[in-house]
């Protein structure tokens, strides 16, 4: 058994060149609501689920990205709605999001 159940890892990079960046999506916000959310549900801690910070996670054409591990299930995400729908339905029911699911062939 894994110490966690699931990681949600988001980007959370900022880019000062101008290129695409998770960050300039409102990234840092996505991962605080879900972290509160997490907490909220009961869903944190060992066993459970871990809300992690990322650096680049090189999936920016489809950014703002977060993934699910262990099942690599990759997210885009526009709001905290669609946060609160990976929470509900993912993290908490083990039910993929399949509208929020980030394309395969987007990378950088």
């Amino acid at each position: 058994m894994s110490y966690y159940e699931r990681h949600i890892f988001f980007c959370l990079n900022q880019r000062d060149n101008g290129e695409a960046c998770c960050a300039d999506h409102h990234a840092q916000e996505a991962f605080d609501h879900c972290k509160r959310r997490v907490k909220a549900e009961g869903l944190a801690g060992p066993g459970k689920v871990r809300v992690n910070k990322a650096g680049c996670l090189d999936r920016c054409a489809g950014g703002p990205v977060a993934v699910v591990y262990p099942e690599a299930v990759w997210y885009t995400y526009v709001d905290t709605h669609d946060i609160d729908e990976i929470v509900d339905s993912h993290l908490k029911n083990g039910q993929v999001v399949e509208r929020l699911l980030t394309p395969p062939h987007l990378g950088r």
